[in-house]
């Protein structure tokens, strides 16, 4: 499958890395994708990786728009499904605690799309769900946020996942 990924931070690397040894062509969408670092994780991650210039953009997060819905109106015709940014790069690509997947929500337009992220959470431990169309992505992003005050500042640290429970 071919997987682009916004980014060769934390968070884009460990996907990345961990699905191109799943046997995924990546690409990293990076603002300079000749810089040192950029090339180090295509070299580190592997020959079934590169990297790819994107534009500086900046992102709305709110209740009227969101990151994924940008991304969908400057991609016109890309299926584009808003996941993984609701847990640390540490668990990414390891998402079990003790006996729990951590939940990874997931949202956008296409149902097929959202069957492919899907799976691709499946393939790195995650318990998919499905949280709605692509605007959810306005509720997501700051659930992300949640997630980042909890771990860093409010003292939970970086061990913490969010997890759906059903009756």
């Amino acid at each position: 499958m071919k997987i682009a990924i916004l980014g060769a931070g934390n968070v884009g690397d460990t996907l990345g890395t961990a699905w191109a040894a799943r046997d995924h062509d990546v690409v990293f969408g990076v603002r300079e994708p000749g810089a040192a670092k950029v090339k180090a994780l295509v070299q580190q991650a592997g020959p079934r990786t590169s990297a790819a210039a994107v534009k500086e953009s900046g992102l709305a997060v709110g209740h009227t728009t969101s990151g994924g819905e940008e991304v969908a109106g400057w991609a016109a015709g890309a299926r584009v499904v808003k996941a993984f940014n609701t847990i640390g790069a540490v668990h990414m690509a390891q998402p079990t605690f003790r006996t729990e997947r951590a939940s990874m929500f997931l949202c956008g337009d296409d149902a097929a799309a959202k069957g492919t992220v899907s799976g691709l959470a499946r393939e790195l431990g995650f318990g998919p769900v499905d949280a709605g169309p692509l605007a959810q992505a306005r509720l997501l992003e700051p659930l992300a946020m949640l997630w980042i005050s909890m771990a860093l500042v409010h003292g939970h640290g970086p061990n913490i996942a969010f997890k759906l429970l059903r009756k």
